[in-house]
Formats: structure tokens, sequence, C-alpha cells
């Protein structure tokens, strides 16, 4: 700021050649010759000096508060509340980092099943057919034997399609693993084979002396294996629905689905079941399994996961009482699985459960398109990624390339790229702490490409000197002028403008 001092050569020529115009009132009765004092106009002369200065210091004042309204009225970067984070380099790594999630792979799909035994074993609910001359059929002595009658599994229920065809009669084993026959006391087939079981049925009846001579001809095939019902919840997108027979209908709607699964004995494994309800887990789903031991006769606890929700959490659960095991179809390479092979059989009455990723999610603002993303389930993402991925400014002046005249290059010289980058990260105890990147060091600096973490909520903004340097570019035009060429009677000259982006 400048102000005037009187000095004995002040003119009122050197007045108008270093100040703008002023009101005339202001000049009333200056001196034009310093050699004339007088008492009279030195004080007039005082006074009216006082006048152009404070009308010279009010005016630089209004121009000073225009110019800071017009770089700070609207402007973001300096009224960020979350701009002064913490810098990257001074948080601890256990702030930064989380378990990566490119050690993990999709667990070997063999550690889902059970092993198969050799001999099929049987067991309470296994149909056997079972064949006795003379005997089961009943017949005369004088009678003919009956041809024993042949079945395809599939004639009595589809999901015994793809086994191979039996003879006899159906008879059903009880549940405490007995089978009755005629005329002779119920005997116990528990854990024999169906070989076993054949050879035991005939030396009873060989021994009881019912069967007739040359009639020794005694059957056993298997016709039905058992089957173990248990209950499936998925809570996906495109989620499947059986139709009581096998048959599988897709959907596109993400909504929490139930599935009645029957397994054949051998068969009752978590491969299976999800291969039945529609496979592994699904991008928006975590990548693993709760089973719930007999959940099926704790009315609650169906009850409660039937009507879940996939935001809710697992916690209201817990209280329940249920044998919980968790399956997961991801693990660390090289590293043993964390569950036993006994852990993924299914048992009667057992109740599973793929959980949705609801809570999996981050968030944007400021100068990026704001919006609520989900993580990748199978890798992680840092800053710079993220960025990139929602289609954020990243290194390209801010300037997109989705626009209408489809050019990707900015005209003129530009705006600057903004870096200030602020994750808002939760902490443990439900506070939040902000964190300051530097997108433009982040390039560089693998210590400033953070981790993304669930429910982290990134705002972009410019830097002062950012702003102050893109408010100049748009504001004012930029001009070169080159002399072409200078005659005696005239000048040749080319120039180039940058035109304002509010003009253009």
């Amino acid at each position: 700021m400048f102000i005037l001092r009187r000095t004995r050569s002040t003119t009122l020529a050197n007045l108008r050649r270093w100040y703008p115009p002023v009101p005339a009132r202001w000049l009333v009765d200056l001196p034009t010759n310093s050699n004339e004092p007088s008492r009279r106009s030195s004080n007039r002369w005082e006074n009216n000096w006082s006048a152009i200065n404070r009308l010279l210091m009010g005016k630089q004042i209004v121009l000073l508060i225009a110019v800071a309204s017009c770089l700070t009225s609207g402007c973001a970067s300096l009224t960020n509340p979350v701009l002064n984070g913490i810098p990257v380099r001074r948080l601890p790594n256990e702030w930064l980092t989380t378990p990566r999630r490119e050690n993990l792979q999709t667990i070997p799909l063999s550690l889902l099943r059970r092993d198969q035994p050799q001999d099929y074993v049987l067991s309470g609910g296994d149909v056997i057919g079972v064949y006795v001359g003379g005997v089961f059929p009943l017949t005369q002595p004088n009678q003919p034997l009956p041809t024993p009658p042949v079945y395809f599994p599939s004639q009595i229920d589809p999901l015994g399609a793809g086994l191979p065809p039996s003879t006899g009669y159906p008879v059903t084993i009880r549940n405490d693993g007995t089978l009755a026959l005629p005329l002779i006391e119920p005997m116990l087939l528990e854990g024999l084979t169906v070989e076993q079981a054949n050879e035991k049925i005939r030396t009873v009846y060989l021994e009881k002396g019912i069967l007739q001579s040359g009639r020794e001809s005694v059957l056993v095939t298997l016709m039905q294996p058992r089957q173990i019902r248990v209950l499936m919840f998925r809570q996906e997108v495109g989620g499947f629905s059986t139709g009581g027979r096998g048959d599988i209908t897709g959907n596109n709607a993400k909504q929490g689905t139930g599935h009645l699964v029957d397994l054949r004995a051998n068969e009752n494994d978590v491969l299976t079941a999800m291969a039945k309800t529609g496979g592994l887990p699904g991008l928006d789903a975590f990548d693993g399994i709760f089973i719930f031991r007999g959940g099926q006769s704790n009315a609650a606890l169906t009850e409660k996961l039937a009507s879940i929700k996939p935001s809710e959490e697992l916690s209201a659960i817990s209280d329940l009482g249920v044998r919980t095991d968790y399956i997961p179809t991801r693990w660390a390479a090289g590293e043993p699985p964390p569950f036993d092979p006994e852990d993924v059989i299914l048992h009667e009455g057992d109740v599973m459960l793929l959980e949705a990723r609801a809570k999996d999610y981050f968030y944007t603002g400021g100068l990026l398109p704001s919006g609520e993303r989900l993580l990748p389930r199978d890798y992680d993402l840092d800053v710079v990624e993220a960025v990139s991925q929602i289609q954020g400014s990243l290194v390209n002046g801010a300037f997109g390339g989705s626009n209408f005249t489809g050019r990707l290059i900015q005209q003129g010289v530009g705006n600057p790229n903004p870096s200030a980058l602020t994750v808002i990260r939760r902490t443990a105890n439900g506070s939040q702490i902000p964190i300051s990147v530097d997108l433009n060091r982040a390039l560089t600096d693998p210590r400033e490409r953070i981790l993304i973490q669930p429910d982290d909520v990134l705002i972009l903004q410019e830097t002062s000197g950012e702003t102050v340097a893109r408010y100049f570019s748009d504001i004012f035009n930029f001009n070169a002028f080159f002399y072409l060429y200078r005659g005696s009677t005239g000048v040749g000259s080319a120039g180039v403008t940058q035109i304002p982006a509010a003009n253009n």
C-alpha cells in the first residue's frame, strides 16, 4: 500500500501522473507553486492530502476484500473441514494396512468334499431291494419262483439318477438300523455293506430252516441311499431357487433366498450343497460359509436366518447356543486350512449361511464422483487404484475425457492436478481420523499408497496453491505477440490468446 507524502517539489502535474483522477472537491485551493507559502494554503494542503490518502486507502482495502472474496467464496479447498489431516508418513503401519487379499486363493475344492468310502455302508433310512426265494415274496413249494423285479433308482426318486439298477422288492431300513423280513426277527444291518447284509440274511434263513431245498436264492441290492436334509440361506445377487426335484431357476434380485437341499449319503458335504444351490459364493458375498449344527431343531435360529437382512450383524445368532463352524472358500496359499475334514460333513438338520458383504463398502466425495463403492473381494485396493477405478481426476488437470467433443487434452495451459486427498477412517472405539494423502507423491512413493478399508471416506480437493493457479488460469488471458515485420509504413504482428474456460 502506497501513501503519498507531501514534499517541496510535489505539484498537481506529478499527482495526476502517479494517481488516477480524484474528485475535484478534494483538490480545492491546492497550491501550484511551492514558492508561495502561506499559513492558510498550508492548512488546506494538509487537509487535502489527508483526504486523498484516506480515499486511496479505502479503495485499496475494498480491492483487497473483493479479491479475497473472489478467491474464497465457494472455494472448497479453502473451506474443506478435513483438509488438514494427519500426513500418512506420521501414522503407524497398523493404521494403514490390512491383511492383503492378494495372498488368498480359492481353496482346493477337494477339501470341501468328504472322503468317499470304498464300499457303501448301510444305515437307517436306506432303501434296499430284497428277494428271498420262496419267502419274499411267499410262494408254495409246488409253485415256480417269480422273477425278481428290476428297478431303476430314478423311477423312485429323481435324486437317484446315476445309480445302477437294483433288483428285489423295496424295504427301508429302520432308524435303529434294523430290517424286518417275513418269518424272522428284525435283524441289525447298521454298519454292514450290501454284500455283508446279503450274506447275513441268507445265513439267518438257513439257520431257521425256512429256505426250501433248491430255493436258497437271496438277493440284496441298494435301491435308494438315505438322504440328509439341510437348509441353505444365500444373500447374493442372482440367487437360485430350486423346484423341489433338482430344477434350478435364476434371478437377478438381491434378496435372501432359502433352499431345502436333500443330499445322498456320502455326498452330504459343503461342496455338494453349494453346487446344488448356485455354486461358490459370488463377488457380493463373503468368501466363506457359516454352518449352524442342528440349527433346524432350533426354531429361533431358523426364524432369525429366514428374516435376516444383508446389513444385519450375526451377533444375535451367537447367543442362541448353537455350535457354529466357519468354512472359508479362499485361503492363503501354502498354509493349512483352518478346519478339519470332519467339519465339511453335513448332518441332518444343519443350517448353512452365505453372508452378503453389506458392510464392505467405501465412500467418495469432493472432486471425486460421489457414491458408495463396493470393495473388491479378491484383491486389495489402494488410494491411487481407488481414484482410477471410480474414474476420478488423476494427473489430467481435472479434465474429463468423457465430454461431447471427445477431446482428451484441455485447451491452453490447462489446470493443475487436484492432489489433496483426505481419507477419513474409523477407529475401533467409534471415532475417526483424517489421513492426508498427496496423490502426486503417491505416484512415486509407495508409502503414500495406503490401502482402502471398509467404511473409509475419500474426499479429493485442491491445495491452496492449486486453487490459486486454477483461478488465475481460468480468469486471466494469456497473450503472446510476435512481430512478423517492421516497415516504414506499418508493423505486422501475430498473437496467441488463452481463452478463459468460462467463455470457451
